[in-house]
């Protein structure tokens, strides 16, 4: 039975193609881009008298959890995130999947060598 992660990337706004680049070059399939902004209090800027919250991307990426390793290494070397401020990166389990063919057939794919060994 394939057990799935959710990586969760959080970076600068415009760094979402650099995280995606190392994520599929480690053996993610793909991933989802969302916009977000910050709410630290070391990422308040100000401009012209009015506090601004920088812009962040939010990339999310389910994978097999075989694979997390890699990918989250990938993105930490490849995308900078070793740089302090660059971004940050975790996972979370992930229970169950469904409406997403490419993983569902690699599950049952295994499924059958299992039965077949």
């Amino acid at each position: 039975m394939i057990k799935y992660d959710l990586i969760l990337t959080v970076v600068n706004r415009g760094y979402a193609d650099e995280v995606m680049k190392a994520a599929k070059k480690a053996g993610a399939f793909g991933g989802t881009v969302l916009n977000a902004r910050g709410t630290g209090t070391n990422e308040l800027q100000e401009f012209f008298g009015a506090l601004i919250q920088p812009e962040k991307d939010l990339i999310m990426i389910l994978t097999e959890r075989e694979k997390r390793n890699d990918i989250m290494t990938a993105i930490s070397i490849d995308a900078g995130l070793a740089q302090k401020g660059k971004g940050i990166s975790f996972s979370l389990p992930v229970d169950a999947v469904t409406g997403i063919s490419a993983l569902a057939e690699k599950e049952s794919e295994e499924k059958i060598t299992e039965k077949n060994a």
